[in-house]
């Protein structure tokens, strides 16, 4: 503990407020509010606190930090905010699991899209879900664009470079804002239906689509009021397969929420006029001596400040404690009022425990299907350490692979896996240097040997990077006898690791060669162990060919525009940006290439002639 912090715990206020645990590096370890910030934040330090996880959290703070509020209320918005920028470790927070299926309307964009997707972390986009079925997000989102029409094409800008409307259009799956066939406005007013739709407001839509039907019938303009009316039985049809009716239940959220050590599940239930319109399930972390309180506050926190809507009731499990200052959070946030309260008894009630035993069944699922996912990471390591008569389990695995074309931006990676799992943050790339032509066996030697100089200037503050500090238990390289002995050779002569495991894999046969072993080792296709080898090996390789494709792609991009009048780097980047890759940039007609942002349209017209030169008649 640091000498100033008791001084730091006397001073503390009697207020509500927001409490930030910062380290000796001065990063925020956990925020947290308070009625009373002196009696809250001194309850951590006590001696008899034996929550778990609090002694870890403890023995790292160095300085408190503290924010003054009028409210519990308002120091729930300090604490959303400030929980969103920092993302403190010690924080309850939901798990990033892109298993799960997500319905994205990218609002942010001049046309926005409907699309599948299974991350939700891009700014001017609503997400709904997560979904249970992802065949199930698929079909409602082909039923969708066949009532709403919005636009399938992908990137942020609708259409192609042709500026030729594709077959959507032709076929009534979409209303070609492209070629400006429907209004900006129009286009918005459409996606609005959709959010209104996916947030549970069928009712609407289907009555609008009636009435337009009804006009336009009435009008006899028949081919338009046949679009209505097809329209109006794919949105029946897709509210019709909704959950069952609960009558006198009204538009309101019941969530359910089983704690188990440091895992939580919670499951929410939309209800949208008596009907149950879909199911959340979430996975929560760090939540080891939270109270259930607690837990539900900073899961309602995170979920409902994305949440497209929020109700205006919202059913939580019973002996929660005061639920005020969460009912006023969400009220700030719909900007209405919100009940948050816990059903003692009828539907509500019944409601609120369906959700909690589906809480409770996904919990137990989580924990049984990580169970299962460890013991296959056991079995993995196991079957690799008696294969190769290792010391011990490699609990670090490190893979290299090259990649280059005859001898052309020759590059090589380093993926990283730990217990049996990749570690993308120590993932490495390297440029090889020495090289003039194609030689894959020197390019591992390369590659091998500067990461273990890096090991070995470990010490060396300004050269400390943390993927390099750690001794790997075995590093495989991709290739035959050739790679093994160069990376052999390359880690000898850097450093002395005589323990240290090394071995290659051959793609063909799939053989694992061992340093002074004539013959390889062959695993069958279906060990574990070998299947943990191809998918670091896989992960090495798709790491070298990006870095590859990216600077292949960025020196053809300079050996085009060096020849260019007129495009200086400010043009260059912005081409670059648009268009993505060398084959989509020639193939621009002048249309796409005035449609480059920063590219005048007189100099766009230039590019296209000094690119299609015309020969001699």
């Amino acid at each position: 503990m640091d000498e100033s912090l008791p001084e730091q715990l006397r001073r503390l206020p009697q207020r509500p407020g927001v409490y930030l645990f910062r380290d000796a590096r001065d990063d925020v370890l956990y925020i947290g509010k308070a009625k009373s910030l002196r009696s809250r934040v001194r309850s951590y330090f006590n001696r008899g606190d034996g929550r778990v996880g609090i002694a870890q959290l403890v023995e790292r703070v160095a300085r408190v930090e503290v924010i003054v509020t009028r409210t519990e209320a308002e120091a729930l918005h300090v604490e959303q905010s400030l929980i969103k920028r920092n993302r403190p470790p010690f924080n309850v927070r939901l798990r990033d699991d892109k298993s799960f299926p997500y319905i994205a309307v990218t609002v942010g964009d001049e046309y926005p899209r409907v699309m599948f997707t299974r991350e939700r972390h891009r700014r001017g986009t609503v997400y709904f879900g997560p979904y249970a079925n992802a065949k199930k997000v698929r079909e409602t989102l082909d039923v969708l664009n066949r009532a709403f029409q919005f636009r399938p094409c992908e990137g942020p800008k609708p259409g192609r470079h042709s500026g030729i409307p594709c077959l959507d259009f032709h076929i009534e799956r979409c209303t070609a804002p492209c070629i400006e066939a429907i209004s900006r406005e129009a286009y918005r007013e459409l996606v609005d239906g959709v959010i209104a739709f996916l947030a549970g407001d069928t009712t609407t839509i289907q009555r609008q689509l009636e009435e337009r039907m009804r006009a336009a019938a009435a009008e006899e303009r028949f081919e338009e009021a046949a679009r209505s009316r097809n329209r109006l039985f794919a949105v029946r049809h897709l509210a019709d397969r909704q959950a069952q009716e609960r009558r006198g239940v009204g538009s309101v959220d019941v969530i359910g929420l089983a704690v188990e050590g440091e895992r939580a599940a919670v499951q929410v239930f939309p209800l949208r006029d008596g009907r149950i319109v879909d199911r959340y399930a979430f996975h929560l972390e760090n939540v080891g001596g939270q109270d259930e309180a607690t837990i539900l506050e900073a899961f309602c926190l995170e979920h409902y400040a994305a949440a497209p809507t929020v109700p205006p009731e919202v059913l939580v499990p019973p002996e929660l404690g005061d639920l005020e200052a969460l009912g006023a959070f969400l009220a700030s946030v719909r900007g209405a009022g919100v009940d948050v309260r816990a059903p003692r008894r009828g539907e509500k009630r019944r409601l609120v425990e369906l959700a909690v035993e589906n809480a409770r069944v996904a919990l137990e699922h989580d924990a049984t299907a990580a169970e299962t996912r460890r013991r296959r990471r056991v079995e993995a390591l196991e079957t690799l350490r008696e294969a190769l008569n290792l010391e011990s389990l490699p609990l670090r695995i490190e893979c290299f692979d090259v990649s280059n074309i005859q001898g052309r931006e020759i590059v090589a990676s380093m993926a990283v896996f730990e217990d049996a799992q990749p570690r993308r943050a120590h993932y490495r790339t390297f440029g090889v240097r020495t090289l003039e032509g194609q030689d894959d066996v020197a390019a591992i030697a390369e590659a091998v040997g500067r990461r273990f100089a890096r090991l070995r200037d470990a010490t060396d503050p300004g050269r400390r990077d943390e993927s390099f500090t750690s001794v790997p238990d075995l590093v495989v390289v991709d290739g035959g006898k050739g790679q093994l002995h160069a990376a052999v050779e390359a880690i000898r002569s850097t450093l002395d690791l005589p323990r240290l495991a090394v071995v290659s894999l051959a793609k063909r046969e799939e053989e694992v060669f061992v340093p002074g072993a004539r013959e390889p080792v062959r695993l069958a296709h279906h060990d574990a162990g070998l299947q943990l080898l191809q998918r670091i090996r896989d992960e090495a390789h798709r790491t070298a060919i990006g870095l590859h494709r990216r600077r292949r792609d960025s020196r053809a991009f300079e050996s085009i525009f060096d020849g260019l009048e007129g495009i200086g780097p400010a043009r260059r980047r912005a081409i670059l940006r648009h268009f993505g890759s060398v084959e989509r940039f020639l193939e621009a007609t002048p249309e796409a290439l005035e449609g480059v942002d920063g590219l005048p349209a007189k100099t766009a017209r230039s590019v296209y002639a000094q690119l299609h030169k015309a020969g001699p008649a």
